[in-house]
């Protein structure tokens, strides 16, 4: 499975499951949206193997992608998520930190088997991880994981389009392994670790103004740290306690995943968010009421009832359901660079399926 394959699926609601193993991480990197460490929480493994055995040939997800904190610092688990996800037809992505690479790039048994058990494989590289794991040790395992036969790409992360560090490591990626290894390439988000320093130099989910935007990240489901399933990857959602309730969609403990994608596809809200965002039903609904930004407004619906009274009303029945496939449709067919260009850092965003010619404009 490719890089581009994967964001492609992204905006089609349950196409995707995100499975966080655990917010542990052996790194202290100065970004980290989690703000995992050694001590961090995570779910039983008893929980997780069961949700994952709930799939079926005829509601499973087409990809689960298995994150953390460090996920693979539980590599069984890994890869027994990702051989029970492929019984049931699902493909699995893992992304890690790297830790296991420092001093030389070696990839131990235990966490080669979870790569390979998976349909793909990205590596974490930024600065902040630079200072953790040295480049040339993640280049030496990426290279063992792509002479294992899984595919693989970089998530990179920079301060936006004219970060000399982006323009840097694009580069040298590029120099090593030419077009076979694709990029992802995000700005860092004022979010744990870094909501002390980013500051306004980085780019947020800013104001939509009101304007009808499409909102893919509450298309896949997201297993948070404790068990709880939210219905978007948000790094302030996944942790919030309470989850507001429009985006909670239950809880290992008592649901599996038909129940969980049940919910997804079948609340107004949740289809309205999909097709028009939380700023426009805001504007719309409870005018006058504080634009905090896409996630920040998405989570303040829970304190606006005509808001979510109004997606209600618009979202139900088959007229909903024929506005979520449409718009799950449009973003789908306009493929992953153009998500990437809306979502990610745009300037970069055709390396997520490059070409010879890809990249900045």
């Amino acid at each position: 499975m490719e890089l581009g394959e994967l964001i492609a699926l992204r905006p089609v609601p349950a196409a995707g499951l995100l499975l966080t193993l655990t917010r542990r991480c052996p790194l202290s990197c100065a970004h980290c949206s989690t703000s995992s460490t050694t001590a961090g929480e995570q779910t039983a493994a008893d929980l997780l193997r069961g949700f994952v055995a709930s799939f079926t040939a005829a509601n499973a997800p087409r990809v689960v992608l298995l994150t953390g904190g460090e996920p693979l610092l539980r590599p069984d688990l890994a890869a027994d998520l990702a051989a029970l996800a492929r019984a049931a037809g699902t493909r699995t992505a893992l992304l890690s930190g790297m830790f296991f690479a420092r001093g030389g790039g070696r990839v131990p048994a235990r966490i080669m088997r979870a790569i390979t058990a998976a349909d793909h494989f990205s590596a974490s590289l930024d600065v902040h991880h630079e200072r953790e794991v040295a480049r040339a040790d993640v280049f030496a395992a990426v290279h063992r994981v792509l002479d294992a036969g899984v595919p693989a790409s970089f998530h990179l992360t920079g301060t936006g389009p004219d970060d000399p560090y982006l323009v840097d490591v694009v580069a040298a990626v590029r120099a090593e392994f030419a077009d076979r290894v694709p990029m992802l390439v995000n700005d860092v988000r004022p979010v744990g670790r870094a909501a002390s320093w980013t500051g306004a130099a980085v780019r947020a989910d800013g104001p939509d103004g009101g304007a009808a935007v499409p909102c893919p990240m509450a298309a896949w489901p997201t297993v948070a740290f404790d068990g709880t399933v939210v219905a978007c990857c948000s790094q302030r959602t996944v942790d919030a306690r309470p989850v507001p309730a429009h985006l909670l969609l239950g809880n290992l403990a008592e649901d599996d995943w038909e129940t969980v994608r049940a919910r997804s596809l079948g609340s107004p809200v949740l289809r309205m968010l999909r097709v028009v965002g939380p700023g426009h039903l805001s504007a719309r609904y409870a005018p006058g009421a504080p634009d905090l930004g896409r996630c920040g407004t998405c989570r303040a619906l829970a304190d606006r009832p005509d808001a979510l009274a109004g997606a209600a009303r618009d979202g139900s029945g088959p007229v909903g359901e024929l506005l979520d496939r449409h718009g799950a449709h449009a973003q789908l067919a306009a493929g992953p660079v153009e998500f990437v260009r809306r979502h990610g850092t745009r300037a970069y965003a055709g390396l997520v399926s490059p070409t010879p010619d890809g990249g900045r404009p």
